[in-house]
């Protein structure tokens, strides 16, 4: 397997910022010749990382660059900082990481290397904070992927925050909440915005333009697990069909992940013979 670290200047973010790239290996079998000028576009993976996260998060700490060895999968991953994939206009010069994905780094990706612009060809995924950018992205650009899967992140009703909210999603008066609802410009604007994808999911669900959806939580992420089951229900009351991933025993924690990644891959269908075995 090939992994590629490239730095480039992004317009989106006002700044130099860096992607990995894994790309698939070339066979034995095959010369340099005809693999690499074989014209074909590979399918892709956006993978999203978490809070306090970067580019290597994946690579590090599961096996991802294996399993897309098995499976002959591009797999893009980006820098986020802690955006919560969203755009902060008032940011130094300007931070619009929810615009970058797919305004720059998609036409980056489809123009610069061996990937699949098709629908069916493209999927996403990420953790925690890059599992709520998965479900952002899937529901407000349907249109662009075929599948998605959100690993120890669930959408939440935020038509109920407030400041006595128990969960700190919701609850205004957390720090990085007040940030995220100035930067929206209030709550009623939130509430009105990409943002809010349980809204968004109660419009789309049952209509067939939504990808398909995964859902995946440790049983002992304290964090999360009891919202996890509460959009469960809800999604079964409005008729959303989705695949739902849960383990006993794991927590909010990259051994869960690693295996979340796996399950999503599988779920994706994405089942292709790799190139030369580890």
């Amino acid at each position: 397997m090939s992994v590629l670290q490239y730095t480039f200047e992004s317009e989106c973010l006002k700044n130099n910022t860096q992607i990995t790239v894994i790309l698939p290996d070339k066979p034995r079998a095959l010369t340099p010749a005809q693999f690499y000028g074989n014209g074909r576009k590979y399918k892709v993976l956006w993978l999203l990382h978490g809070t306090f996260g970067d580019h290597t998060d994946w690579i590090r700490k599961t096996n991802i660059e294996m399993y897309a060895t098995e499976r002959n999968l591009v797999v893009v991953m980006p820098s986020a900082l802690n955006s919560n994939y969203s755009n902060w206009k008032d940011c130094m010069l300007g931070y619009m990481m929810y615009d970058f994905l797919t305004e720059e780094l998609m036409p980056l990706i489809y123009g610069w290397f061996p990937v699949s612009e098709k629908r069916e060809d493209n999927f996403i995924a990420g953790l925690s904070m890059g599992g709520r950018g998965t479900i952002k992205y899937a529901v407000n650009h349907p249109e662009k992927f075929a599948a998605a899967a959100v690993l120890s992140a669930a959408p939440m009703d935020m038509s109920s925050m407030g400041p006595d909210n128990e969960c700190p999603m919701l609850n205004t008066n957390n720090e990085r909440i007040k940030n995220v609802l100035a930067n929206a410009g209030g709550l009623d604007a939130f509430l009105n915005s990409n943002e809010n994808v349980w809204a968004i999911i109660d419009r789309l669900a049952g209509t067939g333009k939504l990808p398909r959806l995964m859902f995946a939580c440790g049983q002992q992420d304290e964090m999360l697990y009891e919202y996890f089951k509460i959009f469960k229900q809800h999604a079964r009351e409005i008729g959303l069909e989705a695949h739902w991933f849960e383990l006993p025993g794991y927590k909010h924690e990259w051994r869960f992940w690693d295996l979340a990644i796996q399950e999503a891959l599988d779920f994706f269908g994405l089942d292709e013979k790799g190139g030369n075995p580890y």
